[in-house]
């Protein structure tokens, strides 16, 4: 997204992410993601070369190194001043609590909480990959639900609607392996999966139903295990959720927002106040936040390049 002004129309361009800057060639997959996204907007008649560019990638906090190399490319791509990285769920956090201290739950294909105290102490809890972790996410859900409608098709488990909304949307249960595969990000293909499991529990699916409760108690977890490891000056900590999976509606939503303000912690449900783009654009421009210190930030000593031409990204950074 480009912000000429603070009160001017957003313009937008979206592509297809990438896997998470942990990943092999993780840093290239971000940088050709972001050239993808970001070069139409440049080019668009009668603008003016942008400040700074920052982005907030999947994987950043537990790759460093990887973070840093991607700043460097992203100077060496797009005519900025100043370019930064910082985790997608930092910018979540920036958004949804306007740049605040409290935790925020970012549910999607992965799930992370992030805390930020009143002092400045920080806790994360989850966001390590579909693998480790994730607990409660979409890929999480959609896997879940997966297994189930194979475990009917091979009548080791309950029947569920879901083996039918497998076929629906996958095709040949037989060929599942290969087909969740074929985009080289298994856990965005499974996650797919996640409104049809919810779909299920919302029409009374027993094992639907199970799967989506567990997510709803796995969240929950984790949100206010991030609440209990900050400091809040003694009044109740600001929570949000945020993310694609609050899509799902009540069949998740209801069972989770149960959880949070049923656990006996002192936990304040709040509505977000933004999306990720608008706590980029706030940690782009402010740097006197609670989030300075989790923001790779490099700016230019040299001048800038004009913009490259359209090209295949490179391949490496």
């Amino acid at each position: 997204m480009l912000w000429n002004s603070a009160d001017s129309s957003r313009a937008v361009s979206s592509v297809a992410g990438a896997p998470g800057l942990a990943a092999p060639d993780g840093v290239a997959a971000a940088r050709a993601a972001v050239r993808a996204a970001v070069e139409p907007l440049l080019r668009e008649p009668g603008g003016a070369p942008p400040e700074s560019v920052l982005v907030g990638a999947a994987g950043a906090a537990s790759a460093p190194a990887a973070a840093r190399s991607l700043v460097a490319a992203l100077l060496a791509d797009l005519p900025v001043q100043e370019a930064a990285v910082t985790s997608d769920a930092v910018t979540a956090h920036a958004g949804a609590l306007g740049g605040r201290a409290g935790v925020v739950l970012a549910i999607g294909t992965g799930s992370v909480a992030v805390g930020i105290g009143a002092d400045g102490t920080y806790a994360r809890v989850d966001g390590w990959g579909p693998l480790l972790g994730d607990d409660g996410s979409g890929a999480r859900i959609g896997t879940a639900g997966l297994r189930a409608a194979l475990r009917a098709h091979d009548g080791r488990g309950p029947a569920t609607v879901l083996l039918d909304a497998a076929v629906g949307l996958f095709g040949d249960l037989e060929r599942l392996p290969s087909t969740v595969g074929r985009d080289g990000n298994p856990a965005r293909t499974a996650a797919s999966f996640a409104p049809e499991v919810a779909r299920a529990a919302d029409a009374g699916d027993a094992v639907a139903s199970a799967i989506v409760r567990d997510a709803a108690a796995d969240l929950a977890e984790t949100a206010l295990a991030a609440a209990g490891r900050i400091t809040t000056g003694g009044v109740p900590v600001p929570m949000a959720v945020t993310g694609g999976l609050t899509g799902l509606g009540p069949a998740l939503m209801a069972p989770l927002t149960a959880a949070l303000t049923g656990s006996g912690l002192p936990v304040r449900l709040t509505s977000p106040l933004g999306d990720p783009l608008d706590g980029a654009r706030l940690l782009a421009l402010d740097r006197a936040t609670p989030h300075a210190s989790l923001v790779v930030r490099v700016r230019r000593t040299t001048a800038s390049s004009p913009l490259p031409t359209p090209a295949t990204p490179p391949a490496s950074a």
